[in-house]
């Protein structure tokens, strides 16, 4: 069943002081006004991703609800947290958009205006969701390949937000395909096959992972994962840099991926030579070998289900009588 009316809880706001390109540094009125808005306590010290998956996992221990407000980084250092103090189970967990991709707060339905999104802490609806684990990170969403360079590329230079990934895309025309090898486990493919088993030899462009649906800028990258299913949503976008970059719009909407081989599986194993990755925006670096598996209802978020229905695949308890 839908919870509702967090008024109650115990909230603990985290904040990211250099997110939207610093913007909370920037603009004291603003950052005035929010914090003025934000309920509970507020933290806004932490510099790097280790300081605030730190002060997460501290504050864990009090808190009933932890809200990340920042973009998708903050989100998955602030999920880390929760995760590595054992909390996942009992916190709710909360978002607050005030980063430059925001791409997992429109999968929940939460506006990008973060004085609106304030608004669902308080009278939103609770509903579990699944998440990803990426050797040992915890994420909503995830890639392998030419994505992940071009995340990595921009993490290389100081232009910032959409400009920093529009320069950063250069890198795509260059990526070269190599001969990777999945094995997916407790796999259904776009057909509705089963396997308990199946290993794939792929010279992919881009693997796409995760839960969510969307990439930074309201990129649909995922269109058909569903956010409670239980599994990962794997897509292989196996294509050149060209037909990729030609074909870009359709993909953009999320049009062109039902067409391309698809999974939804229970883990995925992948290996190859310099395989690069990243998760939530973050880039991780360049493996030999990744390990994904999927958490079902691994935490309670706050956010508008109504408007996330769609990525939804459990229907609402009807109510109580």
């Amino acid at each position: 069943m839908t919870e509702k009316n967090n008024q109650n809880r115990r909230i603990v706001c985290l904040i990211n002081p250099l997110a939207a390109n610093k913007r909370w540094k920037r603009r004291r009125k603003l950052r005035a006004e929010l914090i003025r808005r934000l309920p509970g306590s507020c933290l806004d010290t932490p510099r790097t991703k280790e300081e605030t998956v730190k002060m997460t996992r501290e504050i864990c221990s009090s808190a009933e609800m932890v809200v990340a407000v920042g973009g998708d980084g903050t989100i998955a250092d602030v999920l880390q947290g929760i995760f590595e103090a054992g909390r996942q189970d009992r916190v709710v967990f909360g978002v607050i958009p005030f980063g430059s991709g925001n791409a997992f707060r429109k999968s929940l339905g939460i506006p990008r205006n973060p004085f609106k999104a304030i608004d669902y802490l308080f009278d939103g609806d609770v509903f579990p969701i699944d998440l990803i684990q990426l050797e040992d990170r915890i994420a909503a969403f995830a890639s392998v390949g030419a994505t992940a360079a071009v995340t990595g590329e921009k993490t290389r230079h100081s232009v910032p937000g959409l400009i920093g990934h529009l320069l950063a895309a250069r890198k795509l025309l260059f990526y070269r395909r190599k001969e990777s090898v999945l094995e997916v486990f407790e796999a259904v493919d776009r057909k509705g096959r089963e396997y308990e088993h199946l290993t794939i030899t792929s010279r992919f462009l881009d693997c796409v992972i995760g839960n969510s649906n969307y990439f930074g800028y309201s990129w649909l990258v995922a269109p058909q994962a569903r956010l409670d299913d239980g599994y990962l949503d794997i897509i292989l976008f196996e294509m050149s840099p060209l037909l990729y970059i030609l074909l870009f719009p359709l993909i953009y909407f999320g049009l062109l991926q039902k067409k391309l081989r698809h999974f939804r599986a229970r883990a995925v194993t992948i290996r190859g030579e310099n395989l690069e990755v990243q998760y939530n925006g973050e880039y991780l670096g360049a493996l030999e070998e990744v390990r994904i598996k999927v958490l079902p209802g691994a935490i309670k978020v706050a956010g508008n289900r109504k408007k996330a229905a769609r990525f939804l695949s459990k229907k609402e308890d009807p109510p109580q009588v």
